[in-house]
């Protein structure tokens, strides 16, 4: 994991409350994209877009939700529709 990631994590480090604080650098990039999209602000989603790149997220995203109804499900409603809808006009 980079320091910018590290660093990332650190100041947003609320949102991921229930994660042991021994393991927080130790999250797949799935489970960071899923937790940032679904509870992040905008900030914190256009600061992920810069440090992992928009491609790499959209990648992340459909990769997630194209897994499993499950691991689709771990979207809110909401969230799933516009970034599907941002994902497909931007980068696809």
């Amino acid at each position: 994991m980079s320091e910018d990631l590290k660093q990332y994590i650190s100041e947003h480090k609320n949102l991921f409350w229930y994660t042991p604080e021994n393991k927080l650098y130790n999250i797949s990039n799935s489970f960071l994209v899923e937790t940032i999209l679904n509870y992040g602000d905008m900030n914190a989603v256009r600061n992920l877009f810069e440090i992992m790149g928009i491609e790499n997220v959209a990648k992340i995203f459909f990769d997630n939700v194209n897994m499993s109804e499950r691991r689709k499900n771990n979207y809110n409603e909401l969230t799933l529709n516009y970034f599907t809808i941002l994902f497909n006009r931007y980068v696809h």
